[in-house]
């Protein structure tokens, strides 16, 4: 199939397979006489797996090291190691993000929780100094 049927069929740019092509992630297809490349059944299969590995945040160099030759001989335990190591990788990000929303939801209810007889300047000095920051006289405006 021509190039841009495969990025039909993979949702892919031809730049973006073109790009794969190049990393050798997708194996290089010889031209034909009128010049176009005629790819295999096989890459779509291929460019969707590089697709969806990478929005499962597997980075490019990653997805090389763990691609098969040969779609029918997969390296079963480095395989599985990745993906694991994958899941504990996101499961870290998570309690990051967790943790810096939790952050962020305290600093909101610090700034909303402001008197309503107090500036937004004086909430905002007020806020800076429970969050441990100092701010120079007369820097923080309404």
């Amino acid at each position: 199939m021509k190039i841009g049927e495969l990025a039909k069929r993979t949702g892919l740019a031809p730049s973006t397979i073109r790009f794969y092509e190049s990393k050798g992630l997708l194996k290089r297809v010889a031209r034909q006489e009128n010049g176009y490349r005629a790819y295999p059944p096989e890459a779509v299969v291929i460019l969707t797996l590089i697709a969806q590995a990478q929005q499962t945040g597997f980075s490019l160099e990653e997805i090389s090291q763990l691609l098969p030759q040969d779609l029918g001989n997969w390296r079963h335990d480095e395989l599985v190691s990745a993906l694991k190591k994958k899941v504990a990788d996101i499961d870290a990000m998570a309690q990051r993000l967790a943790q810096s929303k939790a952050q962020l939801e305290a600093v909101i209810a610090m700034v909303d929780s402001k008197p309503e007889d107090m500036a937004c300047q004086d909430n905002a000095r007020r806020v800076m100094q429970a969050l441990g920051l100092s701010t120079p006289a007369g820097r923080v405006n309404d």
